[in-house]
């Protein structure tokens, strides 16, 4: 059987700043669930469904540079317009627009926070 990604969290340092950040950038909308700072992130519509996410305070500093974990990218239809909102709402571009023959467009990005991101508009649906 095959292991889908099912869900996904986000650990902040400023959960305010990351909120505003990924509802600017992606347009996901946060519901409010659990304690104090800890929401649900829909990245969906009902036309099409995304995946179930989280964000909350991060629980441990982040140490060191480089990748700190798993690596998310995200369907976009358009990477140039995400990369003008991600960089006008303060995150860090890291990998310019990328052309992956038979695969898509990609970008790399660094939210407010410091999590690397990509978003990627593919040139068939991604297996999944």
């Amino acid at each position: 059987m095959p292991a889908n990604l099912a869900s996904f969290a986000l650990h902040v340092d400023d959960v305010d700043r990351a909120r505003s950040f990924y509802e600017a950038v992606f347009g996901w909308e946060f519901e409010p669930w659990g304690p104090p700072g800890f929401y649900l992130i829909h990245t969906g519509d009902a036309d099409a469904p995304g995946v179930q996410g989280l964000m909350h305070k991060r629980h441990v500093p982040r140490s060191g540079e480089g990748l700190n974990g798993i690596e998310p990218t995200f369907a976009v239809d358009d990477v140039d317009a995400v990369a003008e909102r991600v960089v006008a709402h303060g995150g860090t571009i890291t990998l310019p627009r990328a052309v992956i023959p038979t695969v898509g467009t990609l970008i790399r990005f660094l939210d407010t926070e410091g999590n690397d991101i990509g978003a990627m508009r593919y040139e068939a649906r991604p297996r999944g």
